[in-house]
């Protein structure tokens, strides 16, 4: 499954959906024109009423935001997306310098094991088929035991490592849905607050809702700014794995005896940490800008990313301790 693909298709359904916002433009003018007439008459006749001059500056409002309007995709979507893209242009051009780096360290890590392994006659067997047959045919007649419990140990390495590279994968998998799931709810709420937004300058030319305006402005930008936070997240998370890989590459180089079973453990620890960590970007979000009426949300996609890592990281530690000590235990 390629996510890369998936988030690129939610940045094509919000511009998709952008047209949307042109419907809702002519129902946004009939309110905001109605809420504009009562407007103007009402400061009017309170100026004529108490004999004071008439100050035009403040009947402004009402005709520059019906002005937002008419060019609601262009001049407000447009002008806030085109101040804050460069900050997800440059979060997204962090995440690939990292995610290149871990991935070049990564097969220098593997290269340096495989190369380590085979090395060692008695590990050689595990990695390499020609070595395996090769230690085989050498074997006489009266080395069956030998010949056997070699098999044995090549196949429980194999399954040792399955079990690793499955597990791997899966949090993996679960680290990638968790950012797909903040993706695909901050694309929701955009093209929410898009589509509505022309209904909600219209409402804030009315008397008492004049807050609507400057809040719907904070809770776009607060939720357009969950993508690159996300990133940043992803590239602390990276840069630690990075870290990890550099670490395990000099103890390959320096360390002939090295063991690197508890760099392993500390990947899988690092993978449920991101888990949680990413239900938490909503609350990250809200630090930058503080914007009302998201806070049950939080509170309950928090509770939910606690929960869910629990389990998580409870299924992860006994299945993995349950069959490192199986394996250990058949190895012996």
């Amino acid at each position: 499954m390629d996510f890369t693909n998936l988030h690129t298709i939610l940045r094509s359904l919000y511009d998709e959906m952008m047209p949307l916002c042109s419907d809702m433009a002519g129902v946004a003018q009939a309110i905001a024109g109605l809420g504009a007439l009562f407007f103007v008459a009402y400061r009017v006749w309170q100026s004529l009423a108490r004999a004071e001059p008439i100050d035009v500056f403040p009947l402004l409002r009402p005709f520059v935001i019906g002005f937002c309007i008419m060019f609601f995709p262009t001049m407000v979507l447009g002008t806030i997306n085109t101040v804050m893209s460069p900050i997800v242009q440059g979060t997204a051009s962090m995440l690939e310098g990292q995610t290149l780096d871990m991935k070049k360290y990564r097969e220098e890590k593997d290269r340096l094991e495989y190369e380590k392994m085979m090395n060692d006659p008695s590990t050689a067997y595990l990695v390499d088929d020609a070595e395996f047959d090769r230690q085989i045919d050498e074997l006489g007649v009266t080395e069956v035991g030998t010949a056997a419990g070699m098999y044995i140990e090549r196949g429980m390495y194999k399954i040792k490592k399955a079990i690793q590279n499955f597990f791997r994968e899966l949090l993996e998998l679960l680290f990638q849905a968790a950012a797909l799931t903040i993706d695909t709810i901050r694309t929701f709420f955009l093209i929410v607050l898009a589509i509505l937004g022309p209904i909600a300058f219209a409402l804030s030319v009315w008397d008492g809702f004049q807050s609507t305006l400057v809040t719907w402005i904070q809770r776009y930008i607060q939720t357009y700014l969950w993508l690159p936070v996300a990133d940043l997240f992803s590239t602390i998370l990276a840069k630690i794995q990075v870290l990890m890989l550099q670490n395990d590459i000099s103890e390959l180089t320096n360390n002939p005896a090295a063991d690197l079973d508890s760099s392993n453990t500390c990947y899988i620890i690092f993978m449920i940490i991101g888990i949680i960590g990413y239900f938490t970007i909503p609350t990250v979000s809200g630090w930058i800008i503080q914007a009302g009426g998201a806070g049950n949300y939080n509170r309950a996609v928090n509770t939910t990313a606690m929960q869910g890592g629990s389990v998580v990281g409870s299924v992860a530690g006994g299945v993995a301790g349950n069959l490192a000590g199986r394996a250990g235990k058949l190895l012996k």
